[in-house]
């Protein structure tokens, strides 16, 4: 894998590399052997365009658009972008990526201060903070308005993630019981924090007096607290999103509100920002509006300025090993190599992810023998397994970090033999809580050409494209499962694009997959777990 290295130690010695950072942060000291760094707060767009090419790293903020205008003005010099913060939705990272160009960025640096927001939202709707505020500064003296303890009750978390994990440590300081969902999230990691996990959402929503979210903003996420999960929730609950935008349905947290099922309610963020005069947060009993403060604290500015200079300077060094947003290109030689299988080694380990989210253990095993080293397969697999379930974007530098964080324990095998195929990648993942029985889900495939195949799902071989909706589906080998199925599917006016069909022998159980042109709803998924020739069924997007 190439890295962006600039200079060898000798050159940087005569040859300092210059850092421009055109956004305002606190930097920290800028004073360090082998480099040149100029910062310029708020540097206009024009005079960051005329000045980037002497440059050979780029800090910034949200304010300034990396776009492709200002890469084709950096010119080749710049290896470098590091964005303060964790969003990086002004930089092309596309365009980045095709440069070259490394992108940085330090998400963790306002994981505390975010999580005191939650916190302080909490609060502050359990006592009618701001509605105590807004009357007494109208000249209303009302102390006929009963606030709620938070000792002894219990808080509900949707995202046990970093900023999830503070929250619930600062909360049992509170007193209070900590329940959380997050489905991608281990056992063991629970179990450290002393968290009861819920297996699903709505059991979550049912058993908590408060709730908080914080999970990135995915198209799983996307809506997931609307009108139904809110009415789940205890009469007088209290919600606070602080996370994104989104994730709780505006209109429906409103409505909430005004009906008086939710005693109170804290939002840091909304769908569009700023939000206009008439939307409808502004006028909602009982709700504290903050504007987008999660990362706005001093110690959080001085953390985010000084660690994302050090992670830039580090990559200039050739250290891309913390806060890499995109991935630097594989040499051509591998990719000539591997490239087939490192867009298998990812779609293996999206669907594991699918059907056992959670895992603590992750195998591959080689079989066969590879053109290259084939360890860059076992990434690719990780960066599938973790996609959507981790607010940094996983890639080929970040994901055995994140795998480690998140209690994923590796496992490599190497096979010389491959009986059916010249080569073939397994990979298995292991979940359960201690004590419980272990679950294991495991697929694998090949590579035709360069065009993936997958060739086993359980202990079944099948042989089917890994592309759009698959329909995983178990049943006992007799006439007639295959033939319900599908007309169910035609009476729902979806098509099947492909079948595969495995058994471990005859007249046992069987296992079958359809590639389907659309998605099923929920209910549909069910209606076909309820047919009498199947034993289950799953759908997996690859």
């Amino acid at each position: 894998m190439t890295v962006p290295v600039l200079t060898s130690p000798d050159q940087v010695a005569s040859t300092p590399l210059r850092v421009l950072i055109c956004d305002e942060m606190n930097p920290g000291d800028l004073h360090h052997e082998g480099f040149e760094i100029d910062y310029e707060g708020n540097l206009p767009r024009e005079e960051t365009l005329r000045r980037l090419p002497e440059y050979d790293a780029l800090i910034t903020r949200s304010r300034t658009k990396v776009d492709r205008e200002l890469l084709a003005a950096a010119g080749e010099r710049l290896r470098v972008i590091g964005r303060g913060g964790v969003g990086v939705d002004n930089i092309d990272l596309e365009a980045c990526s095709r440069r070259g160009i490394l992108v940085l960025n330090a998400p963790e640096s306002n994981n505390v201060s975010a999580a005191e927001l939650a916190i302080m939202h909490l609060l502050a709707a359990a006592r009618g903070l701001t509605r105590s505020d807004r009357k007494t500064r109208a000249g209303e003296w009302d102390r006929k308005f009963l606030g709620v303890e938070l000792k002894d009750k219990t808080l509900g978390i949707v995202g046990l993630g970093r900023i999830g994990s503070i929250v619930a440590d600062r909360a049992q300081g509170l007193r209070l019981k900590v329940v959380a969902f997050d489905p991608y999230v281990p056992e063991n990691k629970f179990e450290r924090l002393g968290v009861e996990r819920a297996a699903s959402l709505d059991e979550l929503l049912t058993q908590v007096d408060f709730l908080t979210v914080h999970t990135p903003l995915t198209g799983e996420t996307q809506g997931m607290i609307g009108t139904r999960e809110l009415a789940l929730l205890r009469p007088g609950s209290i919600v606070v999103n602080a996370a994104r935008g989104g994730i709780v349905e505006e209109a429906a947290l409103v409505e909430a509100l005004k009906s008086g099922h939710l005693f109170g309610a804290g939002v840091d963020v909304f769908v569009e920002e700023p939000p206009t005069p008439d939307h409808p947060f502004l006028g909602a009993p009982n709700l504290g509006i903050t504007a987008h403060l999660g990362a706005n604290t001093f110690e959080a500015q001085e953390r985010v300025g000084a660690e994302i200079v050090g992670r830039v300077l580090a990559a200039l060094h050739g250290d891309v090993s913390r806060g890499a947003v995109n991935a630097p290109a594989l040499d051509a030689r591998t990719l000539e190599l591997l490239g087939g299988h490192l867009d298998l080694g990812e779609k293996l380990g999206r669907i594991l992810a699918q059907l056992l989210p959670g895992a603590h253990d992750l195998e591959v095993t080689f079989r066969g023998e590879f053109a290259a080293d084939p360890a860059p397969i076992v990434t690719a697999a990780l960066v599938g397994y973790l996609s959507g379930s981790t607010d940094e974007r996983p890639n080929m530098i970040n994901a055995r970090a994140l795998a480690k964080e998140r209690g994923l324990n590796l496992a490599v095998r190497e096979e010389q033999d491959s009986p059916d195929y010249q080569t073939e990648v397994v990979v298995k993942v292991t979940g359960g809580a201690q004590g419980e029985k272990q679950r294991t889900r495991t697929v694998g495939g090949t590579v035709f050409g360069r065009s993936p195949r997958l060739t086993r799902l359980r202990d079944y071989r099948v042989e089917l494209a890994p592309e759009g909706f698959i329909l995983i589906a178990s049943n006992q080998d007799r006439p007639g499962a295959v033939a319900k199925l599908s007309n169910l599917l035609g009476t729902w006016g979806i098509n099947i694009a492909g079948m595969a069909l495995g058994r471990a022998q005859k007249g046992g159980q069987a296992l079958f997959t359809l590639t389907l042109d659309d998605g099923l709803t929920p209910e549909q998924l069910q209606a076909i777990r309820d047919l009498d020739v199947i034993d289950s069924a799953f759908l997996v997007r690859v």
